[in-house]
């Protein structure tokens, strides 16, 4: 008999998975500020900072005033934040595996979240060698992976969700039932698409491409193709599996994304060409450019699971009766 879902995934751990997601999705919003303030190599050695292995007290020191500490620098604050931000993420993603290992009998779970804690290592690896080499290709990679990280996390939650355990509970049989190859293809390509726009904004995002005119209109033109994908599938998941809440639920998701992300790249774009003669970046930039970066990484996410949901072979199956 397959186990209940309240003793399978105990209401604790999807809390401490979501706490951590949000933990998540700030750190990618603080690397979008990094990013916007252009403080990527405010902190220049890495693993050290200024010299010191103390996360906390860093070696920083202003020789025209000892007193001032590295958090009242606003570049270093928000290099060196982003650094402990992401050593937090990375203890949550450990917990976040050993947890699974040891409550989760799924294999497919205990391999998702290895390879998130893969990921999260690599993340950091990759931070550190954009401060140590200097590269501005290596910050396009980061930042790139800092959405994979959060598309895989998000992934790792899923699964132990109310919503996913009453459809799916642990040790049920998939049936192959009804495929719908149009709804998987365009889940497929829709999560393609919105990962190359994310590309092409990291390129715009990044200094020397910022207010480049060639690479606005292949971002529009991405967000266009973007756009057109995200509403065939959200159509198609409207008219055919209204029912399935899990699709269901994550094409509404979608959408709200793809209108808060439209409007905050319109005023994100307007602010950074007014902005464009500016020596400092306005706080409205800021703002703006960080949260398009994280609203982009829940539609990155969203898109994501809808596209594994759709990939299930009892996709068209009908919801199950009992909550």
């Amino acid at each position: 008999m397959p186990a209940s879902p309240n003793a399978f995934a105990p209401r604790a751990r999807f809390w401490y998975s979501g706490i951590g997601l949000g933990l998540t999705l700030v750190l990618v919003g603080w690397g979008g500020v990094v990013t916007t303030i252009e403080a990527g190599l405010a902190v220049p050695d890495w693993p050290s900072s200024f010299g010191s292995l103390d996360p906390f007290a860093t070696g920083y020191s202003d020789p025209a005033n000892a007193d001032v500490r590295w958090w009242e620098v606003p570049d270093i604050l928000a290099e060196h934040g982003h650094r402990l931000l992401g050593a937090l993420v990375g203890l949550w993603v450990v917990g976040l595996m050993a947890w699974t290992w040891i409550a989760d009998p799924r294999k497919w779970m205990r391999i998702l979240t290895a390879a998130a804690l893969g990921l999260v290592v690599a993340q950091g690896i990759l931070g550190g060698l954009r401060v140590l080499w200097e590269s501005l290709d290596l910050a396009i990679v980061h930042a790139m992976g800092a959405q994979l990280v959060f598309s895989t996390t998000t992934l790792a939650i899923l699964p132990i969700s109310g919503l996913w355990l009453r459809r799916y509970p642990p040790g049920t049989a998939i049936t192959s039932a009804q495929i719908d190859h149009q709804l998987r293809t365009l889940a497929v390509l829709t999560a393609i698409a919105v990962f190359v726009q994310i590309f092409l904004g990291a390129l715009l995002r990044h200094r020397g491409a910022g207010v480049d005119l060639t690479f606005v209109l292949i971002h529009v033109t991405g967000s266009v193709v973007a756009l057109s994908l995200i509403l065939m599938t959200a159509a198609r998941i409207r008219n055919r599996y209204a029912s399935n809440k899990l699709l269901s639920r994550g094409a509404w998701v979608m959408i709200a994304c793809l209108i808060a992300q439209m409007l905050l790249g319109i005023f994100a774009l307007t602010i950074i060409l007014y902005d464009a003669t500016q020596v400092a970046r306005s706080l409205a930039q800021i703002v703006l450019s960080s949260a398009h970066l994280a609203v982009g990484a829940v539609l990155m996410a969203s898109v994501v699971c809808v596209m594994v949901c759709s990939l299930r072979n009892d996709v068209g199956l009908p919801w199950p009766v009992a909550e």
